[in-house]
């Protein structure tokens, strides 16, 4: 089985609070590729997910952005994005509080005890903060796991941050594509 990783492909890393042009951009290239996966292939979301106290919590303090507060239109995931992922591949929806999630680690440790995992394919926004935590986390639990990330399908805070964490992960021995 491959497995696809879309982080945190929600409304305002794309279009909203933290938008940025290039976001938009990535849009229907997630799609285009969601819309691609063969049978057996697997996708997962994380929703970057906040609360009211979002201003009082250490990221708050350091990016003073109210942002993915839960349950809001901000929060939830692209529509386009959402539904370009058929129902049947979608595994799981990881709501995350901070940048990497440990629960996910957990979730495809067990899943490649039950269903063999072939390769981790990880998309979405930003690059340079979620994606590339989250990939790396990858990388320590399955050292010798095929781990791409499509870098047309993410963007960074910045342009310039969406390359420096392509290279870094690159030199993490995860695969840019």
């Amino acid at each position: 089985m491959n497995l696809f990783i879309v982080i945190d492909a929600q409304n305002d890393f794309i279009d909203g609070v933290l938008g940025t042009p290039e976001a938009q951009k990535a849009v229907p290239q997630i799609c285009d590729t969601l819309e691609s996966l063969g049978k057996g292939d697997m996708v997962i979301f994380t929703r970057d997910t906040h609360y009211d106290d979002y201003m009082e919590t250490l990221e708050g303090q350091k990016l003073p952005v109210e942002h993915c507060i839960y349950n809001t239109f901000g929060w939830d995931i692209n529509t386009d994005i959402f539904s370009a992922a058929d129902f049947g591949t979608v595994g799981k929806i990881y709501d995350k509080p901070t940048f990497g999630s440990t629960v996910m680690q957990k979730g495809l440790y067990n899943m490649n005890k039950i269903m063999k995992i072939d390769s981790i394919t990880f998309m979405g926004f930003c690059t340079d903060i979620c994606v590339v935590s989250n990939a790396l986390m990858t990388r320590a639990q399955f050292p010798d796991m095929p781990i791409f990330v499509k870098a047309d399908c993410c963007a960074g805070t910045t342009p310039a941050n969406h390359e420096a964490a392509l290279k870094v992960m690159a030199s993490c021995q995860i695969e840019i594509v």
